[in-house]
């Protein structure tokens, strides 16, 4: 059977029944990919028959091996980033198909699937917007560890953790998804309890879209107060807080990375809700968001280490407003702060050297 027979919902979380039995299907699965197509047979009743699990695993394993080896070719170690904003929800969406094509009661998997694709759209969005940033790690940190690093130590990290590791990950953190899908036996309905996961799942997407779209704000004002000298009519923005270098307002003001904060907090809420579907206090699922949790610790920290060499002011923002845990109270700038030189004077002395 593709599925376990589970008999109560405490087993859906339990991975010696709903995992473990299923892993021989791992090793198995590239020879009967092959041995389908050639023979002419049908893809579709082999996806159909295989576990969702073990197949999506299976996928997220196969593009490890595709990261590694563009990456390698093009030198370019982002290749898992550019597909950070659509893996989840593709894993999700797989879920989602599978339910389907096995008509098995869909309606609680497929609202995990409509907040995903939300979440997918926004992250795209952003994006190509921004040129390639993305939620995740960005290519230049890749990079100051590649500077840092033997050559053979940087290329053994590329394909253990960049390229494997990342893209198990992303399947991981749809992992409770699977737990969903089996518990939607018990409970053929979207309950009550799947609406309100759903509209805090909404709410979180929001936030993020919210202090992503003040940082693009703030960021904009900047770049053009560097090229003008002058403060950009209507962004918002003081002079002040341009010459700071980095943004305090909004939920900026009350969390140093508020975007970050929501991403971690969506997928831990997946988790949580696979919980209260599986009827229990924790399982094998939270790999994947505690993991989520631990590179975005490092994450953080790269990019406040490069931030507080930049900005005098930062360790002051540091102090006060917290990472990734909301303070109570906002920002509010030191009487006494560094010497600060003006972005504006940075702009008229670049002026003057082009003359």
């Amino acid at each position: 059977m593709a599925l376990p027979w589970v008999k109560t919902l405490e087993d859906c979380a339990d991975y010696s029944q709903v995992i473990e039995p299923y892993l021989p299907q791992l090793y198995e699965l590239p020879w009967k990919i092959y041995h389908a197509i050639s023979r002419h047979e049908s893809i579709l009743e082999l996806y159909k028959n295989t576990n969702p699990f073990i197949s999506g695993l299976g996928f997220s394993i196969f593009l490890g091996a595709v990261f590694l080896v563009v990456s390698e070719i093009n030198r370019n170690y982002s290749q898992v980033d550019r597909m950070w904003s659509l893996l989840p929800t593709i894993y999700n969406a797989h879920f989602a198909a599978w339910s389907h094509l096995n008509h098995l009661p869909s309606q609680r998997v497929d609202l995990v699937l409509f907040w995903s694709t939300i979440w997918s759209a926004r992250l795209t969005f952003n994006y190509f917007r921004k040129g390639g940033y993305n939620i995740g790690s960005e290519d230049y940190r890749w990079e100051i560890i590649r500077s840092r690093v033997h050559p053979v130590l940087f290329f053994l990290f590329n394909i253990t953790f960049i390229s494997f590791i990342q893209s198990i990950l992303l399947f991981l953190l749809a992992a409770p998804t699977y737990i969903i899908l089996l518990a939607s036996k018990f409970e053929r309905e979207a309950l009550a309890c799947d609406i309100v996961f759903t509209v805090i799942q909404l709410a979180l997407i929001f936030s993020e879209w919210v202090s992503d779209q003040q940082q693009w704000d703030f960021q904009t004002a900047k770049k053009e107060y560097q090229q003008t000298a002058k403060v950009p009519r209507g962004c918002g923005f003081t002079q002040e807080d341009l010459d700071r270098g980095f943004i305090t307002s909004g939920l900026w003001a009350f969390c140093r990375h508020p975007n970050f904060a929501a991403e971690q907090t969506i997928w831990l809420t997946l988790y949580q809700w696979s919980c209260y579907a599986s009827n229990t206090l924790y399982s094998w699922a939270g790999l994947g968001p505690l993991f989520l949790l631990m590179i975005f610790q490092g994450s953080t920290w790269l990019t406040e280490l490069i931030s507080s060499g930049k900005y005098p002011e930062y360790k002051y923002y540091q102090q006060q407003v917290g990472a990734h845990i909301p303070s109570f109270t906002p920002y509010k700038t030191p009487k006494i702060t560094p010497k600060i030189i003006r972005t504006s004077e940075l702009a008229k002395r670049q002026k003057a050297k082009q003359k």
